[in-house]
C-alpha cells in the first residue's frame, strides 16, 4: 500500500469512526434510529467526497481541506440534531474529536514501532475501536448526558482546553503520527495529557452528580416534613375545635331537650342541623390515601383558597404508587406552586385552579389554570420564564419524566395553561 493509499484509508476510517462517536456523544432531539440513519448517511457522503477529491486532485488537498470538508458538515448535522446549544454542544463535538484522535495516535505509535507495517496499523485500529466505543456507550456518554443536565456553568473553560488541544494537533503539528518521529512523539503526548484532563472531568461530573442527588434527597425530605407538618397542624386545629364542640355538647343537649319539652320541634331540628353543619365544617378533608401526597394537596389547595383561588380538584390516588411517593410530591408541588403564582397575577374573579389525578390504569396528572400575557416554549416543550431564577420547577418536572420514562405536555390555549403528565 502506497503512502497516498494509506493516508486516504486512514482518513476514511477516521471519518466513519468520528461520525460514530458523534452519534454516541450527541443527545439528539429525534428518535435514536432516525438519528443513527442520519449520521450514517452523512458519514458515507463525506467518505465519498474524500475519495472523489483524491481521485480528482490529490490526497494532500483532502488533508488540507479536511477541517472544512469533513468537520464543518458533520458539526452542522450535530448542531441540527442536538438538544443542546452553545458551549455544551461544542463540548460534545470536541469530545468525539478527542477520542477519535486518541485511537488514531495509538495506532500510529504501534505502526511506527513495528517498522511501518500496514497490517499492524489496521490490526491495532480494529482491536482498539470496539472496546473504546463500548466504553463510551456504556460508561462515559451516560455520565456526560447527566452532567449536561446538571452542570450549568464551566463548559466554556472546558471547551477552551479541548479547542487548544485540537488546534495543536491539527495545525501546529500537521503531520501524521507514524510517518515521522517528531509527530509520533508530540501528538500522542498531547493526547495523553487530554485523557488525564478528561479523567479529572469525570471525577468532577461524579462529584456534581452526588451533590445533586444529595440536594434532591434533602429537598424530598424537607418537602415531606413540611407537608406532613402542615397537615398535622391542620389536624390539631380540627381536634381542638372538636374538643371544644364536645365540651359544649352537653349544653346543646340541654337546649334541645328544653325545646322538645316545650313542643318546639321545628326549632329543635333547626338547632340540631346548625350544630351538625358546624361540626362538618371542622372535619379535615382528605384528598388521597398516600399520606405525603394528601398533605401536599391539602397544603396547596388550602393556600389557593386563602388567596381567593377557586379550586376544582378530583384526586384518585391509591397505594401502591408506580414511583416513590416523595418524588411525586415534588412534581405535584412544583406544578401547583406554578399554577398558584400564575393565578396571583390575575384579578380575583378569574383565579381558578383545576387539578385531576388518577393512579389506575396508569398514573395521570393534569393541572390547569388561567394565565395573563404570552407563554413561550423552548425546544423541549417547556415554558420559558422571562424572569431570572424562575422556571426551575418545570425543569424538575421534565427531569422526573425522563428518569421514569413518563411523558409531559404543556399547552397554552384560549387563556388556559395546562400541564399533563402520563406515567
Amino acid at each position: 500500500m502506497t503512502v497516498t493509499e494509506l493516508i486516504l484509508a486512514d482518513l476514511l476510517y477516521m471519518t466513519g469512526l468520528g461520525m460514530t462517536m458523534l452519534f454516541l456523544f450527541v443527545k439528539s432531539r429525534l428518535p435514536r434510529r432516525k438519528t443513527a440513519l442520519i449520521f450514517a448517511g452523512t458519514g458515507l457522503a463525506l467518505m465519498a467526497l474524500e475519495v472523489g477529491l483524491t481521485c480528482a486532485f490529490s490526497v494532500d488537498l483532502v488533508v488540507r481541506l479536511y477541517s472544512v470538508a469533513v468537520y464543518l458538515p458533520s458539526f452542522t448535522v450535530a448542531f441540527l440534531l442536538s438538544r443542546y446549544r452553545g458551549w455544551r454542544l461544542l463540548y460534545q463535538l470536541l469530545s468525539a474529536v478527542l477520542f477519535c484522535f486518541l485511537i488514531q495516535h495509538i495506532g500510529g505509535i504501534v505502526f511506527y514501532l513495528s517498522g511501518q507495517r500496514t497490517w499492524v496499523l489496521w490490526l491495532t485500529l480494529l482491536i482498539l475501536t470496539p472496546p473504546t466505543l463500548w466504553l463510551l456507550h456504556r460508561h462515559l456518554c451516560p455520565r456526560v448526558f447527566r452532567a449536561l443536565e446538571e452542570l450549568r456553568q464551566g463548559w466554556a473553560m472546558i471547551c477552551v482546553w479541548l479547542m487548544v488541544y485540537g488546534l495543536i494537533v491539527l495545525f501546529v503539528f500537521p503531520g501524521y503520527v507514524g510517518i515521522d518521529w517528531v509527530t509520533t512523539v508530540v501528538k500522542p503526548m498531547f493526547s495523553l495529557l487530554m485523557v488525564g484532563f478528561y479523567c479529572v472531568l469525570l471525577l468532577l461530573f461524579t462529584s456534581v452528580r452526588r451533590e445533586t442527588e444529595a440536594r434532591h434527597h434533602a429537598q424530598l425530605t424537607e418537602l415531606s416534613l413540611s407537608a406532613l407538618r402542615s397537615r398535622m397542624e391542620a389536624v390539631q386545629t380540627v381536634e381542638e375545635a372538636v374538643r371544644i364542640e364536645r365540651h359544649d355538647l352537653r349544653h346543646r343537649f340541654r337546649a334541645i331537650a328544653e325545646l322538645v319539652a316545650q313542643g318546639e320541634n321545628q326549632e329543635a331540628l333547626a338547632f340540631i342541623g346548625a350544630a351538625r353543619t358546624q361540626l362538618e365544617e371542622r372535619k379535615p378533608v382528605h384528598w388521597c390515601r398516600p399520606p405525603v401526597l394528601d398533605a401536599v394537596f391539602s397544603t396547596y389547595f388550602s393556600q389557593a383558597q386563602r388567596k381567593d383561588i377557586q379550586v376544582d380538584a378530583r384526586i384518585a390516588l391509591a397505594e401502591p404508587l408506580p414511583v416513590a411517593e416523595a418524588e411525586l410530591a415534588i412534581v405535584f408541588s412544583n406544578a401547583l406552586e406554578n399554577a398558584i403564582h400564575a393565578c396571583m397575577r390575575l384579578p380575583e374573579e378569574r383565579r381558578a385552579l383545576r387539578c385531576r389525578a388518577i393512579s389506575h390504569p396508569s398514573l395521570m396528572f393534569e393541572c390547569s389554570n388561567p394565565y395573563a400575557g404570552e407563554v413561550r416554549f423552548d425546544g423541549d416543550g417547556l415554558p420559558v420564564s422571562p424572569r431570572p431564577g424562575h422556571g426551575i420547577g418545570s425543569h424538575s418536572i421534565a427531569a422526573f419524566c425522563r428518569k421514569h420514562g413518563a411523558s409531559y405536555h404543556y399547552t397554552a390555549e384560549n387563556g388556559q395553561f395546562t400541564l399533563c403528565i402520563i406515567l
